[in-house]
């Protein structure tokens, strides 16, 4: 690639594995587990077994510690096979690094290690069914008596929560606070008063599960609390700021994908007695989607470099990054079903897949027009 001479040769060498993965053990499934709607076992083995989750963890902890950038270069790779596997690629970090971020060296040592190996899963539960973009609203509440908390209220559009092994939850010790109120919470699976509820059926990342999460006077120990009482917020958005990178990466990949599979067939397919790719109009809309996609990748890039050099604070570009990423994924995978007309609209070709997976890409962690919000409060000076 050309756009690539400011990457490090352990970068490159790691985007080509996870892209060799990605295209030999994971897009060969990906349309099975769409259509069946089934997790992606045989794509998250093939992960584990490279070693790709232990990109984000300190190499005190187990893991490789390759930075942000490296874990963009790998999302982006497994999100053009399948983007339902990078979304559970993403969610270890996204409930990962908040252990990493505010976990006592105990917490660190009890759970890092083993999501760096990939045997444990995590899952990160922020939203609920009346806090979405309003983070700060939760009714989920957490109050403490004697050494132990109790949980009770209910998560929504939880990513893996059904097979995670450990969910950073996140509650409130006093609603009237809001932001100031929240607070994290280190919940295994097998916690009592702790269930999986309703899982979503989704438009697209069919193959990643979306589910609700119950908690039924559900008592957590305070030695899994993360960090201090009302330090829950600033927890989640410090883990965001991080993951967005990767995230938006998610939406580089799916578009690269349908560029690539539009770019195939617009040489392929005849229409007057040519192929349509001579025609200019179908020329102009190919160099919009590239255009579209490198940009994005170059500010994915910059947001990730910037967290890798060590600035913090980093909440305007990454927050561009993921909206124009998004927005750019949305309009290049709808122009990739128009390139195929007739056929881009059925499940024989899988632009279509692409077009339903890179719509969550404009909601999930933290909408466009969210997004948007954050970009403006920032040029305006908070």
């Amino acid at each position: 690639m050309r756009d690539d001479f400011y990457l490090s040769e352990e970068q490159r060498m790691i985007r080509e594995l996870a892209r060799r993965i990605a295209r030999e053990k994971i897009a060969p499934h990906a349309a099975r587990y769409d259509e069946t709607e089934t997790y992606p076992e045989e794509s998250m083995r093939a992960i584990v077994e490279a070693g790709l989750f232990a990109i984000w963890v300190p190499e005190e902890y187990g893991g490789t510690a390759m930075g942000c950038l490296a874990l963009s270069l790998v999302t982006e790779e497994i999100a053009w096979a399948c983007a339902a596997t990078a979304t559970q690629y993403v969610d270890q970090p996204l409930g990962g690094l908040p252990i990493l971020f505010a976990g006592t060296e105990e917490q660190k040592k009890r759970y890092l290690p083993q999501l760096a190996t990939g045997e444990l899963l995590a899952a990160y539960a922020l939203s609920e069914p009346g806090a979405g973009s309003d983070a700060a609203g939760l009714k989920t509440t957490a109050v403490r008596r004697g050494d132990r908390y109790v949980l009770n209220g209910s998560k929504q559009w939880c990513t893996n929560g059904d097979h995670a092994d450990v969910v950073v939850v996140f509650a409130t010790v006093d609603p009237s606070k809001r932001a100031k109120g929240v607070t994290a919470f280190l919940v295994d699976k097998d916690t009592p008063g702790f269930s999986v509820g309703r899982k979503e059926k989704k438009m697209g990342i069919r193959a990643s599960p979306t589910v609700a999460l119950h908690f039924a006077d559900c008592e957590v120990a305070v030695e899994q609390r993360l960090g201090a009482e009302g330090e829950g917020f600033k927890i989640a958005m410090r883990t965001l700021d991080i993951t967005r990178p990767a995230t938006a990466a998610m939406a580089v990949g799916i578009a690269q994908a349908a560029l690539d599979a539009a770019l195939a067939y617009a040489k392929e397919r005849q229409q007057f007695g040519q192929p349509i790719a001579a025609f200019q109009g179908m020329q102009f809309m190919l160099a919009d989607m590239a255009m579209l996609v490198h940009s994005s990748r170059l500010m994915i890039h910059h947001a990730a470099r910037q967290v890798d050099a060590g600035i913090t604070g980093n909440t305007f570009e990454a927050s561009m990054a993921k909206c124009w990423a998004a927005d750019a994924a949305m309009r290049v995978t709808t122009d990739a079903v128009q390139v195929f007309g007739g056929y881009g609209y059925t499940r024989e070709f899988p632009v279509e897949r692409y077009m339903r997976d890179a719509k969550i890409m404009q909601i999930y962690e933290g909408t466009s027009q969210i997004q948007r919000l954050i970009i403006a409060r920032e040029l305006l000076g908070g």
